[in-house]
């Protein structure tokens, strides 16, 4: 016997479909058809079911990334008889995200910008009307590390043009930001950032040049650095740093040594200008740090006899002059580097007649001498520093007779002890590093 399809009671051989997507009637059927249809379409939500647009979500909190905002709600146990999906929007702007399930990203958000947000419902009958709004969120960059140019981890230690990153705040391996665009530099540690950019100077290319380029990296984007402008003097194994207007940029080599301190405005480019000069002659391979009113240059190697030094000097990044002698290391050294959070600087590592592996710890305010913090786990020089206000990352190096190292350690800078692991980066050296969260900012 053949199947029998039935309409208001009466056999019809061409019964009407279900009407998908029709508004409020979507799901009310318009024919009856053999009991194998009908269980399919009632299976698949489709009929006899009546359906409504959705009730409101309720609002949940809303949490701040980096350009973006996860935004929880709790659906509305009416759903109209249909799976909703789920709309957030900001304000201001208007930009969406949706998600059928909490919570919702919303992206292409304006770090710094506080933003409200609501949640809607929507199913193939409707919206639901716009729940209250959130509590206001601002996205923000996080504490981010910087790590550019070098050596590499093979004879003839070729120059490296990359730049990579790492959020300061969670353990894990680097990733690529972008490259260079002065090309492949080595000696390259000076670096002066606010908290959108970071301005690296100087270097010493493949062809035996020192360089004078000025070049900065947005923290927000990843990509390749820009032209910012020029040094005074081309050279490699200057160290920088400075606060959130200024950046310093202190001695180095340029074949023979140099006793200039550079400045620059961060946030407008342009060549720099001579701040004025360093006590000794010609230091260089040292560590900087900084509050909000002192740069401080630690060791180093000094011009005159080719020594390693463990003096402290500092300058007052707002006005120029020359710097004054502060304090000392516990230990003479160079090839180190420093970072700091708004109290403490932190220089570790370096060489002096054979490997040091001591952390030493500056209250910056303090003139009195530096603490022994504690040691590296492996004895570690030319590496890359960077820091945020609870941590310093020391990043590849040399590890002597050892070679190259890719590792990334950090220690906590509130308590003392020695280094532990935090992930990988690539295998360079005589590198340079930097944050958007350091003790200047």
């Amino acid at each position: 016997m053949s199947k029998s399809n039935f309409f208001g009671g009466l056999i019809k051989t061409n019964p009407t479909l279900p009407t998908g997507n029709s508004g409020a009637n979507y799901g009310v059927a318009s024919g009856v058809w053999n009991l194998e249809e009908a269980l399919a379409f009632r299976e698949a939500g489709d009929w006899p079911i009546p359906a409504s647009a959705p009730g409101a979500p309720s609002i949940g909190t809303a949490t701040a990334g980096n350009a973006s905002v996860s935004v929880a709600f709790t659906a509305n146990a009416d759903d109209g008889g249909l799976t909703p999906t789920f709309t957030a929007t900001s304000n201001p702007s208007s930009i969406t995200g949706s998600a059928s399930s909490s919570p919702i990203t919303v992206s292409g958000l304006t770090n710094g910008t506080a933003y409200t947000f609501t949640v809607t419902a929507t199913n193939s009958a409707g919206t639901s009307s716009a729940s209250s709004a959130s509590n206001s969120a601002t996205p923000q960059v996080p504490d981010t590390a910087l790590f550019y140019g070098g050596n590499g981890s093979l004879s003839p230690y070729a120059n490296q043009s990359a730049i990579y990153e790492r959020d300061i705040t969670s353990l894990g391996n680097a990733s690529g930001f972008g490259n260079l665009t002065t090309g492949a530099l080595t000696y390259m540690a000076s670096a002066a950032s606010s908290s959108t950019r970071a301005v690296a100077g100087g270097g010493y290319n493949s062809s035996g040049q020192y360089k004078n380029d000025l070049q900065y990296m947005t923290y927000s984007s990843s990509g390749n650095s820009t032209d910012f402008g020029d040094l005074t003097q081309g050279r490699s194994m200057a160290t920088g740093g400075g606060n959130s207007t200024r950046g310093l940029y202190y001695a180095g080599v340029l074949g023979p040594r140099s006793q200039v301190i550079d400045y620059i405005t961060i946030a407008s480019t342009g060549n720099a200008t001579d701040f004025g000069d360093t006590l000794s002659y010609g230091q260089s391979g040292g560590a900087t740090y900084a509050d909000t009113t002192y740069f401080f240059h630690a060791a180093g190697d000094w011009g005159y006899t080719g020594g390693r030094i463990a003096t402290v000097r500092r300058c007052t990044i707002a006005t120029t002059g020359s710097e004054t002698n502060w304090t000392a290391l516990t230990e003479s050294r160079e090839n180190c580097q420093g970072a700091s959070n708004s109290t403490y600087g932190i220089v570790g590592g370096g060489t002096n007649a054979s490997a040091v592996n001591k952390i030493d710890r500056h209250t910056m305010s303090s003139s009195g001498s530096t603490t022994d913090f504690g040691d590296m786990t492996e004895n570690r020089s030319a590496y890359a520093c960077a820091s945020n206000s609870t941590r310093v990352l020391f990043a590849g190096g040399n590890e002597n007779a050892s070679g190259n190292n890719n590792k990334i350690m950090y220690v906590t800078i509130a308590s003392t002890g020695n280094t532990a692991d935090f992930g990988t980066v690539a295998t360079t050296h005589r590198w340079g590093g930097c944050s958007n969260a350091h003790g200047g900012l």
